[in-house]
């Protein structure tokens, strides 16, 4: 598989996942790295306008 350019780094696509109720994207592994976000984490997501936000979960 060919390695994205630089640039093109953080551009994603969204793609169906189960029975096509759902949407999932893929993150940059140095986002979840920097952001020290583990597997199986629970994040909450936020919609402002027509940005998502994705944030750490909080009880």
């Amino acid at each position: 598989m060919a390695r994205n350019k630089l640039e093109d780094r953080f551009t994603r696509k969204l793609s169906k996942s189960g029975s096509g109720r759902s949407v999932a994207m893929t993150l940059p592994i140095e986002l979840i790295r920097k952001l020290r976000w583990q597997r199986g984490q629970k994040v909450t997501i936020e919609l402002r306008g027509k940005e998502l936000v994705i944030k750490d979960w909080k009880k």
